[in-house]
């Protein structure tokens, strides 16, 4: 992957949807006191803050404006040393590229060490009913290898990481401080609920549904409060709304699954503004 792959896919995926009302991605702003997100055309990244430390989420596209948003957050890229990736698409890697500003070169990535194989080589990412091999990702930060289940202390912010294959063989989520789960690309806010991830996107899609069940499972046993933020469609407190329909795919190309709130080209960032970013809270879907 490189600039030219962010600014590609940039094209060919607002071309291809276009009008589908399928991306609701946040703007550039915060849920509540610890959790940030920069908007990245369609993709989210997020920052979470807890006694001084901020830890980083999936880190975007190879994206020349990732800097000035979020210094309208007040984040500097310089404090940011721990990077937790949900899997090693374009849109969540980018920054970590080698022709990219290289704002956190000095940071330690974490990634699964299923979703690691990609990073080598050893499998190559496909998409579109595996009609379609993506680049490889290059990246040269440190790296540290995650287990499904492992639990990580990253200077008192608890982090534990959850495999759930489909979208990618080794894609994680990650449940931090028992409070706010980051989802990556696992579940799709419809206008209707939460669905399995998009259909055209996973390497298999019977295996990503049957991870969301299990990844239901997993957290309705423990019972607390929980805020889910996925990667491209906002966020949520209520578990109902989220797992509503997990044993069904997003398909984008069908009318059904539209939200009839979501921009006409996700890929125009035209509402994402520092005002906004400064004054107006993330409301939560449904509240928005």
């Amino acid at each position: 992957m490189a600039r030219k792959d962010s600014d590609n896919q940039k094209k060919s995926m607002s071309l291809l949807f276009r009008g589908k009302a399928i991306f609701k991605p946040l703007n550039t702003g915060r849920i509540d006191e610890r959790v940030a997100c920069v908007r990245e055309w369609v993709a989210n990244i997020f920052f979470y803050t807890k006694n001084g430390t901020t830890v980083m989420i999936d880190a975007g596209y190879n994206y020349e404006r990732l800097k000035e948003k979020m210094g309208w957050l007040d984040i500097d890229p310089a404090s940011i040393k721990h990077i937790f990736i949900t899997h090693q698409d374009t849109d969540h890697v980018g920054a970590m590229e080698p022709d990219s500003e290289q704002l956190f070169k000095d940071a330690t990535v974490y990634i699964g060490e299923i979703e690691n194989r990609y990073l080598t080589g050893k499998v190559r990412r496909r998409v579109m009913h595996k009609l379609y091999k993506l680049p490889i990702v290059k990246m040269n930060n440190r790296k540290v290898l995650l287990r499904d289940g492992q639990i990580l202390d990253v200077d008192g912010i608890r982090i534990e990481c959850i495999l759930v294959p489909g979208h990618t063989w080794g894609h994680m989520v990650y449940l931090v401080d028992d409070e706010y789960l980051f989802t990556g690309d696992t579940i799709w806010f419809g206008a209707d609920g939460g669905y399995s991830f998009l259909s055209t996107l996973a390497e298999n899609n019977k295996l990503a549904v049957k991870s969301l069940e299990a990844l239901e499972k997993n957290l309705r046993t423990r019972n607390k409060p929980l805020k889910i933020i996925t990667g491209h469609t906002g966020w949520t407190d209520d578990p109902d709304f989220a797992f509503l329909h997990r044993d069904e795919l997003c398909k984008p190309f069908a009318k059904k699954y539209v939200d009839p709130s979501a921009p006409y080209d996700g890929y125009v960032e035209d509402d994402d503004t520092e005002e906004g970013a400064r004054t107006r809270p993330l409301g939560k879907v449904g509240n928005q």
